[in-house]
């Protein structure tokens, strides 16, 4: 048994950065047992330059360079066989993305990737959320960004259609999303679901997990659409101050909470699914299941 296989991720988003440490415990023939070991988490809004301006500040350029050259150094430490930076929905908008990606590079050695929103839905759809899933039911994996809302429809443990919509927890709370983009969503929700009875949703993203674990939920078990309405209308009418002080919502969390349940209660309502299961997984996770992926294939080589 391989105890040593340790792998690192950087999920560059719109709303914080996330660098990933985990190592993977191989079980002979079972599936391999995933531990995170370390999740450190940056709340650096690239989302907020990204979505107001078109471009990214040269003061959060700064930081996101020191960021970048502070997760270098401890995936030095950490060691990993190998690691994979992604960034999302504010790189993909900011017209000096590419530059930064660059400059990165040159200051740190890190690859980033700016991934699209459909590999983007088919990174998070990792083995841990299929884990979950049944072959005779259909299920609306729901990914809620800053930037960009993610939808999966899924149905004999396939994927069936996906598609990226503009709208996310950032762009909401900068109002940057418009009525169109709430209406092709409804759309295209209700066509794929509208012969299903029963649908069941999935949620990945840190407002769901959040939510989740507030409602006493634990990892991989259901989160009942009227006990989300119920928290959130409590969380709705608190100020920016005691959304923290009474809840325990970070800063950055307790402005997005709102938007971001936004999207999900919608979606939820539309294909008219009671409940929604949480993974507790995301693009980060996602990351390391496709670097042993990789490791796998090669070493068999």
């Amino acid at each position: 048994m391989n105890s040593n296989l340790r792998f690192a991720s950087i999920d560059i988003g719109s709303n914080a950065i996330r660098l990933l440490f985990s190592r993977m415990i191989e079980n002979g023939i079972k599936s391999p047992f995933f531990i995170k070991e370390s999740l450190i988490r940056i709340p650096l809004r690239l989302g907020q330059d990204s979505f107001n301006n078109g471009e990214i500040s040269e003061k959060n350029c700064k930081k996101f360079v020191s960021t970048m050259i502070g997760f270098k150094n401890l995936i030095d430490a950490y060691d990993p066989l190998s690691f994979r930076a992604c960034a999302t929905a504010a790189m993909r908008n900011a017209k000096n993305g590419i530059d930064l990606v660059r400059r990165v590079k040159l200051k740190t050695g890190i690859k980033i990737d700016i991934i699209n929103g459909s590999e983007e839905a088919s990174i998070i759809l990792s083995k841990n959320i299929k884990q979950y899933l049944k072959k005779e039911k259909s299920y609306l994996h729901i990914d809620v960004g800053g930037g960009s809302t993610e939808l999966i429809f899924i149905a004999n443990s396939l994927v069936q259609k996906s598609k990226s919509f503009p709208i996310g927890s950032v762009r909401l709370l900068e109002r940057q999303v418009d009525k169109s983009s709430w209406n092709d969503m409804k759309e295209w929700i209700k066509r794929n679901t509208r012969s299903l009875a029963g649908i069941k949703t999935i949620g990945s993203g840190g407002t769901i997990n959040k939510i989740a674990v507030m409602l006493g939920n634990k990892k991989g078990q259901y989160s009942h659409y009227n006990r989300i309405r119920v928290l959130i209308k409590k969380i709705k009418s608190r100020d920016f101050h005691h959304r923290i002080t009474e809840f325990g919502l970070r800063p950055d969390r307790a402005d997005v909470i709102i938007p971001a349940s936004k999207i999900y209660i919608k979606c939820m309502k539309w294909s008219k699914s009671q409940k929604i299961l949480v993974p507790q997984s995301g693009l980060a996770d996602g990351i390391i299941e496709q670097l042993y992926d990789n490791y796998k294939k090669f070493s068999k080589n």
